[in-house]
């Protein structure tokens, strides 16, 4: 699963909390389909019957969180439809695109940059509610480890940036660990560092930070927003000395990495919970709901 699906658990965590009903529509062999029937959520296919049965209920939103799910809901008439998008990239200008991007009630992007894009794309201003990525905060006890290895993110992308996070690994001459369990491997990590040439938002980096782990990353699109410079984080060009020297600049001032580790999860605690996006989320809905 990639982030996207663990918002889309989330929310749905948050959603039962709050007492709303919610159904869950996914292919059957997907992951993200398997992990919400664990946690006990209602799970149907996704299948456009499904979503025009469950969309007839009175006050039903339909809320679609990745491109297919946008095109297969689309296709079915009278609904109340709020789309995430979480991709920084602009909208096609094809007739197919505008129609299916005219469908929608409302809206969520995760971050300013994206709001942005959409807007340029002809999407109203007024459609358009920004609700970042939440996270959840583990016990204010957890601490990361100033020994601990540098930690990256394992990804075959090449827009993810693994070549340049090598060429800075070889010019700071440190061993990088390329992980394919962030949850895991932050437990021990001394920093995390995310490049990347495009992002939406960044939801790695906000996992690392709500860790107390000390964040390196692109200064990108959405990416720029997630933290401070200096203060809860530090931004670098993609450029691989530069990459290698914000690298050395954390392993030689302790203090420093100590300083962005707490100032990452305070920003954490401001603006990026589970909670901050879960209510925004439920008041996209209740502004499609309202008459």
């Amino acid at each position: 699963m990639r982030g996207g699906q663990y918002q889309v658990l989330l929310l749905l965590d948050g959603l039962a909390e709050g007492g709303y009903d919610q159904i869950l529509l996914a292919k059957e062999s997907s992951p993200l389909r398997q992990a919400a029937k664990v946690a006990g959520h209602h799970v149907c296919p996704a299948t456009l019957y499904n979503v025009w049965r469950w969309s007839r209920l009175s006050n039903a939103v339909v809320h679609a969180h990745d491109a297919r799910a946008h095109t297969l809901a689309a296709l079915v008439p009278g609904i109340r439809l709020v789309v995430s998008r979480r991709v920084a990239f602009p909208l096609k200008r094809s007739v197919p695109s505008r129609w299916k991007y005219g469908r929608a009630k409302r809206y969520l992007a995760v971050s300013c940059f994206v709001r942005d894009v959409l807007i340029s794309s002809g999407i109203p201003p007024a459609k358009v509610d920004v609700v970042h990525d939440g996270v959840e905060l583990p016990s204010a006890d957890a601490s990361w480890s100033v020994e601990g290895p540098i930690v990256a993110l394992a990804s075959s992308d090449p827009g993810k940036g693994r070549d340049l996070m090598q060429q800075a690994a070889a010019l700071a001459e440190v061993d990088v660990l390329y992980s394919g369990d962030l949850l895991r491997d932050l437990r021990r990590a001394s920093m995390f560092v995310y490049l990347t040439r495009s992002e939406g938002l960044g939801s790695a980096a906000l996992l690392a930070m709500s860790r107390g782990v000390p964040v390196i990353a692109s200064r990108v699109e959405g990416l720029a927003e997630v933290f401070i410079h200096n203060e809860s984080g530090l931004y670098v060009r993609n450029n691989a000395e530069e990459v290698a020297g914000a690298i050395r600049r954390l392993r030689n001032d302790r203090e420093l990495a100590r300083c962005l580790a707490q100032g990452g999860r305070a920003r954490i605690e401001e603006r990026f919970t589970k909670e901050h996006m879960v209510n925004g989320t439920i008041g996209a809905y209740k502004r499609v709901l309202a008459p």
